[in-house]
């Protein structure tokens, strides 16, 4: 309702995290029925789709029974939970909610990853161009946003859940930046200082 009030149409686009999947089934439901909207969820891809350290229950799962209820999740071929790795905790889990499934299964989601660095890329061009700080959870959907956007015309439009505040992230991102991401995202940042060396 509000973005038909301030553009006159539906989105193009709904793109929200998907880890559990609530936050996003939240953000899908009302547009489900409407085919010209895409729906799609970004998961964390932590290390890699192809590695072991990640948490695309969709993208790299299979079918099976987790919390009483069938759906993707990431296992071994005996039927036991694996490990799963995401930058962000609330990212890190081995299952999808059943409608995710559905969503998947009849095409009527998308569903892509973004690793670590994505995230954390994300996350700096968030904080930066829009003065927001999101989650790293919710900096997954940011670097897929930003995916989607060149793809489109320059007059589409995209709506995005930002799911969670970073300044609960900001000591995490200090932490890490220095021991793994700091060259590689040519970001250096002295946590003791006052400014962010670019």
């Amino acid at each position: 309702e509000q973005m038909q009030a301030a553009t006159g149409k539906l989105p193009d686009a709904v793109v929200a995290c998907v880890g559990g999947g609530s936050n996003a089934i939240g953000t899908f439901h009302p547009f489900v029925e409407d085919k010209s909207v895409r729906i799609i969820g970004v998961e964390a891809a932590g290390e890699g789709i192809d590695t072991d350290f990640h948490s695309a229950t969709i993208s790299k799962g299979t079918k099976g029974v987790f919390h009483g209820v069938r759906t993707y999740i990431l296992q071994t071929k005996v039927g036991q939970i694996m490990g799963t790795h995401s930058i962000s905790a609330g990212l890190d889990y081995p299952g999808v909610g059943p409608e995710h499934a559905w969503l998947h299964e009849t095409k009527r989601g998308e569903y892509i990853s973004a690793t670590d660095e994505q995230a954390l890329r994300g996350f700096r061009a968030c904080t930066q161009l829009e003065g927001i700080i999101p989650a790293l959870e919710t900096s997954h959907a940011v670097w897929g946003t930003m995916e989607l956007a060149k793809t489109l015309p320059k007059d589409a439009n995209i709506v995005m859940t930002l799911s969670g505040r970073g300044d609960k992230d900001v000591q995490e991102i200090c932490d890490i930046l220095p021991k793994k991401w700091a060259d590689r995202l040519d970001w250096h940042i002295d946590a003791t200082a006052n400014d962010v060396k670019h």
